[in-house]
C-alpha cells in the first residue's frame, strides 16, 4: 500500500543532508556564499499563481484535456538572450503548438526550456585535450567554454539569475503584445516558408494539405464572426498564449536561493507553502534521481509542478517509490514522467513503467522525450541524432500508450528557431555530410525549426488517423 510522505520536516535546505551528484566545486566558498546571498536578496522570476496556473492545466493534460508541448535548447547559452534567438524559438514553440491544437483537436500546454536551462550535467567532470586535463563544460552558469574560462565561478549564478529575468522579461512583454496573434501572418508563416524545405512530392502535398485546411477554418471563423481581428482582449485565445518557463533543477544552491515561502488559501485557511520562483517547471535529470539523494529531497518540497527523466536503468519499483516521495498527496498532473529509452529499447521498457503506475493513486503526466535516448555519433565526429529514429521512438510510444490503456500526454524536445545543422534527416533530407555547414550545439544536438514543424505535422497526421500511428517503424 502507498504511504504518504511526512513533508513535516521538509526545508529549503534539508538537502544538504544528503548525498548529492554533479554537484560543483568551487575554490572560494567566500566568494559563492556572496552570491547566493545576493540571489536570495533579488525578486523572483515568476509569480506563484503562475505556477499555480500551469499546475491546473498540467492536471488536464493528465486527464486528456490538454496536450503538452514542451522544448527548447539542451543547454542555454548567455549570448542566446537576444532579441532574434528569443524570437525564433518563442515562434517555432507557437507554430508547433497551433498545428498541434489542429491535428489533436485540443488545448496545447507550452513550456519552453527557457529562462534557466544553463546548467548541464556531464559523464564526466573533467576531460582531456590535447593530452591536458580540464574541467568539462558544464554550462554557463558554472563556467566558460574557452579552455581558459574552465575553472568555476560562483558568480555565474548571479549572471544566470539577470539573463533568466532579461529572457523572462522580453517573452512576457512580446507575447502581451501581439507576437502570438494569429491575426498577423508576419508571425504566422506556415503557408510557405515551413514548406519550401521539403524534398519529397508526396510529404509536401500532405502537409500544404495539412496548413491549407488550418488556415482555411481560421479563415471561416473569421467569416462567421466567431473571430474578430479587432477583437484585442485577452480572452480572445487568438490573441495571446500562456508561455510557461522551465528548466533542469541541477545546481541545489541556486534553485535554493529562489526558493520563498509563500502564503496561500487552501479551503478558506491561511497555509505557507515553499514554491521555486525561478521556474514555473523544474525537472530531475535521469543522473540525479536517487531516492536517497538530494534532488530528490530538494524536489519533494516545492509546490512547483516538477519532471523526472525516466529511462532504461529505471526500475518499475523503484518509479513507484520515486512517485510515493515526490507526490505523497496524489494530486493529479503534479509529476510529469518524461521518458527516453531510445527507438531500439522503448518497447522494451515503457509497458512496465506503465504498468507499474497503473497499480498506483498516482496520476501522472506521460511525456515521450525522443531525443535523449537516440543520440550518436557522426561521421567526423559530431554528436548527431536521425530523425527516423526520433520519429520511431514517438510513435511507439504513442502505439504501446494506447495499447496499455494509458496516454500520451505531450513531448519533449530538444530544438531551436536557428536553421542549424544538427540532426540529420526530416524532409529535408540532411545528412552527415551536411552537419559542419551550421554545427552550433555545445551540448546536445537539437533539431532545428524545419525539423521541429516535421515532428509537429507528424503528430497531426497522426491524430487526422483516427490515432493510428503513421510512423515508419
Amino acid at each position: 500500500m502507498t504511504q504518504t510522505t511526512n513533508t513535516s520536516e521538509w526545508n529549503p535546505t534539508s538537502w544538504k543532508s544528503k548525498s548529492i551528484t554533479q554537484d560543483v566545486e568551487y575554490s572560494d566558498n567566500d566568494a559563492l556564499n556572496k552570491n547566493l546571498t545576493k540571489l536570495s536578496s533579488l525578486p523572483p522570476l515568476v509569480h506563484h499563481l503562475e505556477i499555480d496556473k500551469l499546475k491546473n492545466q498540467l492536471a488536464e493534460v493528465a486527464e486528456n484535456k490538454r496536450f503538452l508541448l514542451q522544448g527548447g535548447d539542451c543547454a542555454e547559452l548567455f549570448e542566446y538572450c537576444s532579441q532574434t534567438p528569443l524570437e525564433n524559438k518563442i515562434k517555432v514553440l507557437l507554430q508547433m503548438s497551433l498545428i498541434l491544437v489542429w491535428g489533436g483537436r485540443t488545448s496545447v500546454v507550452r513550456i519552453a526550456r527557457m529562462a534557466g536551462q544553463y546548467a548541464k550535467p556531464r559523464s564526466k567532470p573533467t576531460e582531456v585535450i590535447n593530452g591536458v586535463e580540464y574541467n568539462a563544460f558544464r554550462g554557463d552558469n558554472v563556467n566558460g567554454l574557452p579552455l581558459s574560462e574552465r575553472k568555476p565561478d560562483p558568480h555565474k549564478l548571479v549572471e544566470a539569475y539577470f539573463h533568466s529575468a532579461a529572457t523572462v522579461n522580453y517573452v512576457r512583454s512580446i507575447l502581451a503584445n501581439g507576437f502570438a496573434d494569429l491575426h498577423h501572418p508576419d508571425n504566422w508563416t506556415l503557408d510557405s516558408f515551413s514548406l519550401q524545405h521539403v524534398k519529397s512530392p508526396q510529404i509536401r502535398s500532405e502537409y500544404q494539405s495539412i496548413v491549407d485546411r488550418l488556415l482555411d477554418s481560421m479563415d471561416f471563423m473569421r467569416t462567421i464572426g466567431a473571430d474578430s481581428p479587432e477583437d484585442t482582449t485577452s480572452n480572445n485565445p487568438l490573441n495571446t498564449v500562456d508561455m510557461f518557463m522551465s528548466h533542469e533543477g541541477l545546481l541545489l544552491d541556486y534553485e535554493t536561493s529562489l526558493t520563498k515561502k509563500v502564503s496561500v488559501k487552501v479551503n478558506g485557511q491561511t497555509e505557507e507553502r515553499f514554491y521555486n520562483l525561478g521556474a514555473h517547471f523544474i525537472w530531475i535529470g535521469d543522473r540525479t534521481r536517487q531516492l536517497d539523494g538530494a534532488h530528490i529531497e530538494y524536489f519533494r518540497g516545492v509546490q512547483n509542478p516538477i519532471g523526472v527523466k525516466v529511462g532504461p536503468s529505471m526500475e518499475p519499483e523503484e518509479l513507484i517509490r520515486l512517485l510515493d516521495i515526490l507526490d505523497p498527496n496524489f494530486e493529479t498532473g503534479k509529476v510529469t514522467l518524461i521518458t527516453r529509452y531510445g527507438a531500439t529499447k522503448i518497447s522494451n521498457y515503457l509497458p512496465s513503467h506503465i504498468k507499474a503506475v497503473q497499480q498506483t493513486r498516482h496520476k501522472v503526466v506521460w511525456c515521450s522525450d525522443p531525443m535523449h535516448g537516440n543520440t550518436e555519433l557522426a561521421q567526423g565526429g559530431y554528436k548527431t541524432r536521425r530523425f527516423e529514429n526520433i520519429a520511431a521512438e514517438l510513435g511507439k510510444a504513442f502505439r504501446i500508450h494506447k495499447d496499455c490503456n494509458s496516454q500520451l500526454g505531450g513531448v519533449h524536445f530538444e530544438l531551436t528557431g536557428e536553421k542549424v545543422t544538427e540532426c540529420t534527416g526530416g524532409s529535408m533530407e540532411m545528412t552527415e555530410a551536411e552537419l559542419p555547414e551550421n554545427y552550433q550545439t555545445y551540448c546536445d544536438p537539437r533539431l532545428n525549426y524545419e525539423q521541429s514543424l516535421d515532428i509537429a505535422f507528424l503528430i497531426a497526421k497522426y491524430y487526422e488517423t483516427e490515432r493510428k500511428p503513421v510512423f515508419k517503424l
